[in-house]
């Protein structure tokens, strides 16, 4: 199984804010593969919030398949709402292999 991390960065008091746009789409739903997203912010950082942004896969393949496909695009290209500047700071995408899990 695999997760795909995207780490942003966003201006102080907009993590929050914006999460619920992470889980509002439920198309993610019907891929193959797919298990669930995750969203953690954190506010403890006074000048930014960081958001953790996690999806699981059980394959690489089957998160390329949504990567490429018109889903993704249409999720990825929604307008921001207000002013139009956009409060994220910085972002960067992480793809890891779990290596191990302790669950209870």
């Amino acid at each position: 199984m695999f997760t795909v991390t995207n780490r942003i960065c966003v201006k102080k008091g907009f993590g929050h804010k914006m999460a619920p746009a992470f889980i509002a789409s439920k198309s993610l739903l019907n891929w193959d593969g797919f298990n669930k997203v995750e969203v953690n912010v954190c506010t403890q950082p006074e000048d930014h919030d960081e958001m953790n942004i996690m999806s699981y896969w059980d394959t690489l393949e089957q998160f390329e398949s949504w990567r490429i496909s018109d889903d993704f695009k249409a999720i990825h290209s929604r307008q921001a709402s207000g002013s139009g500047e956009s409060p994220v700071i910085s972002n960067r995408v992480v793809i890891s292999e779990i290596a191990g899990v302790l669950a209870k």
